[in-house]
Parts: C-alpha cells; structure tokens; sequence
C-alpha cells in the first residue's frame, strides 16, 4: 500500500517530499583518482540497469543487452545449442541457459546446451560449459563444434577489444573482432541460424555488414535500451544462416 504524504516508514522518518524521491548518488573526487574514473562511477551507481543487474543476480549491466535483443529476435529458444564468444564475466550465458532450457527444468521442453568460450578463465555457472581459449587460433572452429556436439544454432559476441582512447582505432579493433567472430560462426553454424554480436558504430563497419547479408536471410542493426545513450555501440542481428 502506498504511503499517504506525511506517513512515516518503519524507521519513523518521515517519508513525505524529498524523501521519496530516489536520490542521485554524488560521487566526490578523491585524491589519486581521475575526473574520467570519477565520472564512471557516478555512472555506475547511478544506472538503473547495474541496479536491476545487482537485483536480480547477473553478473553485468550487459546481461539486459542480450535480453532485450532475444526478446525481439527469439533466437534463444528451447533445444538451441549456442556458443557465446568472449563470454566473460558471464552475464549473456545467464540470460540464456533459463531460455535454451539448458537446465532441463522446462517438462516436455527440448534441452539446450550453451557453450562460453574467453581468454580468461571465467567463474563457473550451471548450465554452461566454459572453456579457456582463443576463438581466433588454428582449429577453434573444430573444438567448438566437439564441445557443442555438433553445429551451433546460435553464435552471439558481446567482445570490446581493449580501449586505446582513440575513437577511430578503438572502432577498427571491434570491427576487426567481429568479423573474426563471424568467420567463425560461418564454420559451426547450422542452415538457419543466427549471430548476433556488438560493433560501433563509425563507417569501417560497412565490409562485414555486407558480407553477412550475403550469409545471412536478414540482417538487422539494434541499439536495445540497455546500450547506454551514449555509447557508439550497436549490435547486429544476422538470422538465417544460408550455410
């Protein structure tokens, strides 16, 4: 039941005015640390989805992006077998081990299966099966498909290259990751399947957005509402592999 104005809370305080609002969180400068960092994690406490993410047990903000994306595209379906790239901390594999019923907890539902590759070891979840390894080295494709247990009908990337600072190179690094990414969905994907995963936006972009559409029934460029406002950031949506 909603409070009447002037009610007090449990605590007594009264609840009225200013006191219902949610207050934005001000971060003070702090010696040693830079304006940038500072600002960052102003951001951080601030946005709503690190707030939802923390709620409701995933591991990052970006678990939503995917969330948002399957809510449109419905790529993650029961029975799917999909390979997450660059999947640490693990916020995508959570969003889709429930959805792929990976779990087996969907009674009469196919089971899926969910396999996480990254350079860097990752903290187990259930579900899943994650694997230390770098999708770019002679033969990933192989191991892949021998831990999926055959192809894949789902390859999805969140990958970021590592920040230089400058907009232009950090923009030719993502599109250069994606497109690795690509190759690789070409080798373990089944007729029909998807791949989704983030570039920025910035013109370089252009080569791999045809490319897929000669690979893929459709190609779709999102910003979901969980890509901050102002991030360059978009992801592509390619379903309908043609093998």
């Amino acid at each position: 039941m909603a409070k009447k104005p002037g009610a007090k809370s449990p605590s007594g305080k009264n609840t009225s005015g200013r006191g219902q609002r949610d207050l934005k969180v001000k971060v003070k400068t702090a010696r040693g640390r830079k304006l940038s960092s500072t600002r960052w994690l102003q951001r951080q406490l601030n946005d709503p989805y690190v707030k939802r993410a923390n709620a409701e047990g995933y591991r990052g903000r970006a678990a939503f992006k995917i969330l948002e994306l399957d809510d449109k595209y419905r790529f993650l379906v029961p029975g799917a077998r999909v390979v997450d790239l660059g999947c640490a901390p693990g916020g995508w594999i959570q969003v889709a081990i429930p959805r792929i019923n990976a779990l087996g907890e969907k009674q009469g539902k196919a089971v899926g299966r969910i396999i996480g590759v990254d350079l860097q070891e990752v903290e187990p979840i259930a579900g899943a099966e994650i694997h230390q390894l770098d999708f770019m080295e002679d033969g990933a494709d192989d191991r892949v498909k021998e831990w999926l247990g055959g192809p894949a009908d789902v390859v999805m990337s969140d990958m970021a290259a590592s920040s230089s600072g400058h907009k232009q190179t950090d923009h030719l690094r993502i599109v250069a990751l994606c497109e690795a990414a690509a190759e690789l969905a070409f080798d373990v994907l089944t007729p029909g399947g998807t791949f989704v995963a983030k570039v920025l936006a910035g013109g370089a972009e252009g080569g791999l957005q045809q490319t897929l559409k000669q690979r893929f029934d459709k190609v779709a460029n999102v910003k979901p509402p969980a890509s901050r406002a102002d991030s360059s950031e978009k992801f592509v949506v390619a379903t309908g592999f043609r093998g």
